[in-house]
């Protein structure tokens, strides 16, 4: 018999987050040690003092790990300790090597899993990066940083002071003196420029277009680039673009290039913009991804392209759920 540890952490104290964080910590223990249901002989919780609203058995239960002996215990409070932290210990009836699986804000309980990480994550428009990104950082419990949304402001700023987007003479000027900050409330990126929040205003497909234009030139990229690298050296983050694997940071922890078919992808943005309000024309919004495609793979400085080490993932076929596991799959693999 062999003992399988497992934690990790909850947003809140909600049943809902409960069961789902237990299911995520089973399945991922099981998948990673290859082993089966029936050969768990019994699962034993323990759950920090702040977390009341659920039995993480029960949660275990209901996700169907119903040959398993279950108890649950609550921990008593420790000062500095983490909070909504749910730990497991699962004994198990075959003779294997454990593999122990630690999960969002958990990490910090294993020293060899505590250390800086940067996920990057490529693909054209449409492929569902950000979308992944976010879910990704939230999970880990580390920073999402939306390059895109950088390139963005200073489409936004070029298209507002009248500079030649083919030019970049007229971007030398214009990135010494960019007012642009990221600023981080909520567990949300805000992107500001000249001290206002554009952060839906940059979400336009004239913006978005033009933001491919304003990434060919150097300096942008430089200024864009340096900026990036700062704030991945300094902290854990999830990074998505289109070069972050290969130029950004190509000595990124995890590397990924989410891809789709162009009518999977139009539609996403055009169900996206249409909720927001925005009258699109789906044909347009295609057109469009198709002339970024090229334009973003053709570009003389860091074109869009998978990096060699980066895992291929097509989203066409694939819910946020499926490619979310998929990709947190990947990385526990590798831890």
């Amino acid at each position: 018999m062999i003992v399988i540890r497992g934690a990790t952490t909850i947003a809140q104290d909600e049943p809902q987050e409960i069961k789902s964080a237990v299911k995520e910590l089973l399945d991922q223990i099981v998948s990673r040690n290859k082993i089966t249901r029936d050969s768990i002989m019994s699962i034993v919780f323990s759950s920090t003092s702040d977390i009341h609203s659920y039995y993480p058995a029960k949660a275990a239960r209901e996700a169907g790990f119903e040959t398993s002996s279950l108890f649950s215990a609550q921990e008593p409070e420790i000062e500095g300790g983490l909070k909504l932290c749910i730990r497991a210990m699962l004994f198990v009836e075959q003779n294997i090597t454990p593999h122990h699986v630690f999960l969002r804000g958990a990490r910090a309980l294993r020293k060899d899993l505590a250390d800086k990480m940067n996920i990057a994550i490529d693909g054209p428009a449409g492929s569902g990066k950000s979308t992944i990104a976010k879910l990704l950082a939230r999970d880990y419990n580390i920073l999402y940083l939306d390059t895109g949304a950088m390139y963005r402001a200073c489409a936004l700023k070029a298209l507002e002071t009248g500079v030649d987007l083919e030019r970049e003479e007229g971007f030398v000027d214009l990135m010494r003196e960019l007012a642009l900050d990221i600023v981080y409330e909520d567990g949300a990126q805000k992107t500001m420029l000249d001290g206002r929040d554009v952060s839906e205003e940059i979400r336009q497909p004239r913006v978005s277009m033009a933001a491919s234009t304003v990434s060919k030139h150097a300096c942008v990229r430089m200024k864009m680039v340096e900026k990036q690298r700062e704030i991945a050296g300094k902290i854990s983050c999830v990074i998505d673009g289109r070069d972050i694997g290969t130029v950004v940071l190509p000595d990124a922890d995890f590397k990924f290039f989410l891809t789709a078919s162009p009518d999977v992808r139009a539609k996403r943005r055009y169900d996206e913009m249409t909720a927001k309000g925005y009258e699109v024309d789906f044909n347009v919004l295609k057109e469009d991804i198709l002339a970024r495609d090229k334009q973003d793979s053709t570009r003389a400085i860091a074109p869009l392209r998978q990096a060699d080490d980066a895992v291929l993932i097509d989203t066409s076929s694939m819910t946020i759920d499926e490619v979310l596991a998929e990709m947190k799959r990947r990385i526990q693999e590798k831890i």
